[in-house]
């Protein structure tokens, strides 16, 4: 069977991505696109579960049209995020979204009740205040009560296709509940939350063999028999897959999307207190690997810009008038809550430049150029601090996902960091949720061989660094600004 699908579906848009291999060449042809996006339902914000199910089902429909009578299907998906079912399989209420705000103080309040030095020992996960851990504290107790089952939303999908019930580890690992010396849920931890073991389905690895699509899905719908493979669901996870291999040289990456994932994969999770104190995460990875990494608001900045700016100019229209605009007039400490979620982004970001005294980007230009130069300066502070966690002398940066696309973006981090930035592939997570199918499919060997299809079947731009003018009275700048925010920065 050559025909694979990727469902790749992140938090502003999904696709159906069709993969196949060409005399050891890797194609991609997409099938299906649509839009994703919480909605605010009575002050709380809610993922559309069934939406996202219908539509992987139409992405179906339309390669069945298209003559693919067989393939096989991966899903990935965002993190944290959990569906609860009753006991006859049947969802309990609507999904939760990370960014609802029911979580606001929750990390701390509970932060006095279990100790996070100890929680971070069990599980190597970074405190974020939306990690799932937070998320069932504040959940109505009566409905986590009458769940049977509590899965993670690719999951959910999954369940959905198959009928088939599983946590995929490399999602599950960001609920910061599952114990890095077990490798299961952590009983002290699911005791806290008064939930029990039973109410999660097996702990499920990526390349298992799911089963197919049901067939009254098939029939109802008319689908290809497609065989459902446990790709790394966690968007991260896979885009780390679909990472080039560097051979020779050391190298971190960036998973720039909604989020900027900036870290290495490791064989081994590091979890002491150096770690903990900066915030690293160990999320499980496929075929036994962790993403020791920093999340980075990323350019879920530039995204909300655009929206209250009623989408008048696109993203590359953004870059260039920002390419325009002076640049490191004004920044930002990316990382602070305030950017979370704020009612109206323009207007904070603006508020942030006046309290630092920094002129107030007024244009599209100058506060798409405020958010650019403030990423390059980010990346360059925990790239550093990434340095020393791991002890690892960092020669060449690899941005992968759709900010690779960004040239201003790509240029100014090597600008900063000082150092060689590789961008591409920009589809990297689709790739790295394929390499997980071809390689169960017998396609490929193993990671190895499908890193090395996809170096050799996707371009890959290459950004030396040039001179910044001024660039120690900058960095002073930027330390000092970025030290008296980082008190309250981790989100």
């Amino acid at each position: 069977m050559n025909n694979h699908i990727a469902v790749d579906i992140g938090a502003s848009s999904g696709r159906l991505v069709l993969g196949t291999l060409v005399d050891g060449s890797l194609k991609l042809e997409e099938l299906h696109r649509f839009s994703n996006g919480f909605t605010e339902q009575e002050g709380s914000c809610f993922w559309d579960i069934e939406y996202l199910f219908n539509e992987i089902i139409s992405g179906l429909h339309q390669a069945k049209t298209a003559g693919i009578t067989e393939c096989t299907l991966g899903i990935d998906t965002w993190a944290v995020d959990y569906v609860l079912l009753d006991a006859e399989g049947k969802r309990i209420r609507e999904v939760y979204a990370y960014r609802d705000r029911r979580t606001d103080g929750v990390m701390e309040e509970v932060g006095r009740l279990l100790s996070p030095e100890k929680v971070y020992a069990k599980t190597g996960i970074q405190q974020l205040s939306f990690n799932t851990l937070y998320q069932l504290y504040a959940h109505d107790r009566v409905e986590l009560e009458a769940a049977d089952q509590i899965l993670m939303v690719p999951d959910y999908l999954y369940y959905r296709l198959s009928g088939r019930k599983i946590n995929e580890v490399t999602n599950a690992s960001t609920m910061q509940l599952l114990n890095l010396a077990t490798r299961d849920f952590d009983p002290e931890l699911l005791s806290f939350l008064h939930l029990r073991r039973e109410q999660f389905a097996p702990l499920t690895e990526p390349g298992e063999d799911l089963g197919f699509i049901t067939a009254e899905l098939v029939q109802q719908h008319d689908l290809p028999q497609c065989r459902l493979i446990c790709a790394a669901t966690h968007d991260t996870a896979s885009a780390v897959l679909g990472v080039p291999a560097q051979q020779g040289r050391s190298s971190a990456y960036i998973s720039s999307g909604t989020w900027s994932l900036l870290g290495v994969e490791l064989d081994h999770p590091i979890n002491d207190s150096k770690a903990l104190a900066a915030n690293y995460t160990n999320e499980w990875g496929a075929y036994g690997t962790y993403r020791f990494l920093k999340n980075i608001m990323g350019l879920w900045l530039i995204q909300e810009v655009r929206r209250l700016d009623g989408g008048r100019y696109s993203f590359a229209e953004l870059a260039s008038m920002a390419a325009g605009s002076e640049g490191f007039r004004s920044l930002i400490p990316c990382n602070h809550p305030r950017f979370l979620n704020p009612d109206h982004m323009i207007e904070e970001i603006r508020q942030a430049c006046a309290e630092s005294g920094q002129p107030v980007p007024e244009t599209p230009g100058e506060l798409a150029r405020c958010i650019f130069d403030s990423l390059a300066l980010s990346y360059r502070s925990y790239l550093a601090e990434l340095e020393g966690l791991t002890g690892q002398e960092i020669e060449v940066l690899q941005i992968v996902g759709g900010g690779a696309n960004n040239e201003l973006l790509c240029q100014l981090t090597a600008d900063i960091i000082g150092r060689e930035v590789l961008a591409g592939p920009t589809e990297s997570t689709a790739l790295g949720n394929l390499a997980v199918q071809m390689i169960q499919s017998g396609r490929m060997a193993d990671i190895h061989e499908a890193r090395d299809v996809v170096g050799t079947s996707f371009a890959i731009k290459s950004y030396l660094p040039r001179p910044v003018p001024r660039l120690n009275q900058l960095l002073a700048r930027w330390d000092e600004l970025h030290s008296a925010a980082s008190t309250n920065e981790n989100i």
